[in-house]
C-alpha cells in the first residue's frame, strides 16, 4: 500500500461520513433555521425552543433514510474488504 491508496481509502472514508451523516445535518440545520427565524419575528428569546424540534427532526429522517445510509456504508465496508482482498 503506497500514499495514493492510503489518501484514496481516506478520501472515501470521509465523502462516506459526509453522506451518511448529510441528512440528519441538514434537517437539523433546516429546523434551526427556521426556529431562528419564528424566534425573530415573535421576539421569543427562549434558548431551549430549538432542541426539541430539532431532536424530532432528526430522529424523523435519521429513520427515513437509514437505508440509504447503510447502503452508503456498506458499499464503503465491500470496497475496503476488496482492497484487503486484493492486497490493495
Amino acid at each position: 500500500m503506497n500514499e495514493v491508496d492510503a489518501l484514496d481509502i481516506v478520501q472515501s472514508a470521509i465523502w462516506t461520513v459526509i453522506v451518511a451523516a448529510g441528512p440528519a445535518v441538514v434537517a437539523a440545520m433546516l429546523v434551526g433555521i427556521l426556529i431562528a427565524l419564528l424566534q425573530a419575528l415573535t421576539q421569543i428569546q427562549e434558548v431551549t425552543l430549538t432542541f426539541i424540534p430539532k431532536i424530532i427532526a432528526v430522529l424523523v429522517v435519521t429513520a427515513l433514510s437509514a437505508t440509504f445510509v447503510g447502503q452508503q456504508v456498506l458499499a464503503f465496508t465491500q470496497e475496503i474488504y476488496g482492497r484487503i482482498a486484493t492486497g490493495f
